[in-house]
């Protein structure tokens, strides 16, 4: 993406931690973060199928065959990525008042994919989720945020508050200082709006890193 008149970041990961330096020791975290879905596929398979009923089946983009993920936990995560979709998107829920289900629903999005995703929900100011989007696509190390873009977008959704979401594809969830930059440009700009940034939540397929929790919000 490119645009002179822009101004934009890049958000990064860490460097790759030793412990991710061969494939058993991936096949051993793969499996302790897969475990708790294979033990109840037959329970996913059967929430996936009323899914599809109610016209939740459409996987989210970007997912394809992988070295760590076989196409049936794939499957899963997508699975589960859409119940929890679902469970935001309710017109009647009240505000949102933990992060957990915001954050459950950012990992299982973006666990499987080797490539960063910036991700914005948007909220009402009452805190209830109006949309979602994935608004940048990066390589495996980094991806391009613009700042501009993601008030145009905000303002287009009527929002008064946001959450932020991306991916490291490596495994380490821990924000770089890239990340931390980018991250208060954003809050800066969105506060020209009155728009207020509510958390960033750093995800991998281990972990979730949240900026509140952490005290940098």
């Amino acid at each position: 993406m490119t645009d002179s008149n822009v101004d934009h970041s890049t958000i990064t990961n860490q460097p790759q931690a030793t412990k991710f330096s061969n494939l058993a020791s991936k096949a051993s975290s793969k499996d302790e973060f897969s475990k708790p879905f294979q033990e109840n596929h037959q329970l996913i398979n059967t929430q996936l199928a009323e899914c599809q009923t109610i016209g939740l089946s459409k996987m989210p983009s970007g997912y394809a065959d992988t070295a760590l993920f076989t196409a049936d936990e794939q499957t899963v995560l997508a699975a589960a990525a859409d119940i929890l979709h679902s469970k935001l998107f309710i017109s009647e829920q009240p505000a949102l008042t933990s992060p957990d289900v915001v954050k459950n629903y950012c990992r299982f999005s973006l666990a499987a994919k080797e490539h960063e995703v910036f991700g914005v929900i948007f909220l009402d100011n009452q805190h209830r989720v109006r949309a979602s989007t994935e608004l940048f696509n990066g390589t495996v190390d980094a991806a391009s945020v613009y700042p501009r873009e993601v008030v145009k977008k905000a303002l287009a959704e009527n929002a008064a508050a946001v959450i932020f979401y991306h991916n490291h594809p490596s495994g380490m969830a821990e924000p770089s200082q890239a990340d931390r930059r980018i991250t208060r440009r954003l809050i800066d700009a969105l506060a020209l709006v009155d728009i207020k940034v509510l958390d960033h939540f750093v995800v991998s397929f281990e972990e979730t890193v949240s900026f509140a929790e952490r005290g940098w919000m």
